[in-house]
């Protein structure tokens, strides 16, 4: 029951590595961006959330419906204004972009709040249990991180595929050049991709506040995870991005079982053996 717990528990975590990842997948797998701010865009969220959380009291799990449509807003001019210039065959100039983004943002947010480190406090959500069997526990605010996550992306794969803007958002990453052709405006189309990544980047910061302390500098650390959650997965299948978070919170669960030095190393050891030998992911996009 030991070891069940402990699987469990990585699964739970899980959760919020898929959280993570899926603003990063949506938006490779809609415009070939590699978003190397996605980490410190998650840990802005987190400092708007406290602010909003400060200012108004509010319980920072509610604050999402707050900080959601903001960075949502903030995602979509940071598409039209920035992103889309730079976008192309090579592609490296977004990149080099992303990589600005990234410095300006740990150094903005290291001038106004410093360096301290911060929680937002959810109240007794954070302490909740509930009992599967004897000896055999599940947290509630794990347990909700991992219903939001599925909730995300079964609401984003469901507008993919039955939606007129899924459709639209996929026949733009298709063949922008038909998609234009066929009278869609792709950087429209590009910037409500990227306000839809960061709204889902919103709800991962806030869980990541919630969860554990943040601080300006742990944005690189959080993009590893997702990369790692993405990559195992497949590129862009959103429920593979589940699934590689799951993976990625199961390896460290046990490694930090079987030694507390080898958590982070497990799940790094995994992403490795998954990009050795099977580097399209364990559940590779399948189209149509």
């Amino acid at each position: 029951m030991e070891w069940g717990n402990v699987i469990l528990q990585g699964v739970l975590v899980g959760g919020l590595y898929a959280l993570f990842a899926t603003g990063l997948s949506l938006i490779f797998g809609v415009m070939r961006l590699v978003n190397i701010a996605h980490g410190d865009l998650i840990v802005l969220a987190a400092y708007v959330a406290l602010i909003c959380v400060t200012q108004t009291t509010l319980n920072p799990l509610l604050a999402i419906f707050i900080v959601a449509p903001l960075m949502a807003l903030a995602g979509y001019f940071l598409q039209r204004l920035v992103f889309n210039r730079t976008l192309g065959p090579d592609l490296l100039p977004p990149l080099l972009v992303s990589f600005g983004l990234s410095v300006i943002i740990q150094n903005g947010l290291l001038q106004v709040f410093s360096a301290d480190s911060r929680k937002l406090s959810a109240g007794a959500i954070e302490t909740a249990t509930v009992q599967v069997v004897d000896g055999l526990s599940i947290g509630v605010l794990p347990l909700l991180m991992f219903a939001t996550a599925v909730a995300i992306i079964g609401a984003l794969q469901f507008m993919f595929y039955s939606l007129p803007l899924g459709r639209a958002l996929r026949a733009t990453s298709d063949d922008p050049e038909v998609a234009r052709l066929m009278g869609y405006d792709n950087k429209h189309l590009f910037g409500v991709a990227m306000a839809i990544s960061l709204a889902v980047v919103a709800v991962a910061g806030i869980f990541l506040a919630v969860r554990a302390n943040f601080d300006p500098a742990i944005g690189p650390s959080r993009l590893i995870y997702g990369f790692e959650a993405v990559i195992i997965g497949g590129l862009g299948n959103l429920w593979g991005t589940l699934a590689g978070g799951v993976i990625l919170g199961v390896a460290q669960a046990i490694g930090a079982k079987i030694d507390p030095g080898w958590q982070l190393l497990a799940g790094h050891l995994v992403f490795l053996a998954v990009l050795a030998f099977r580097p399209e992911g364990l559940f590779p996009k399948v189209d149509g």
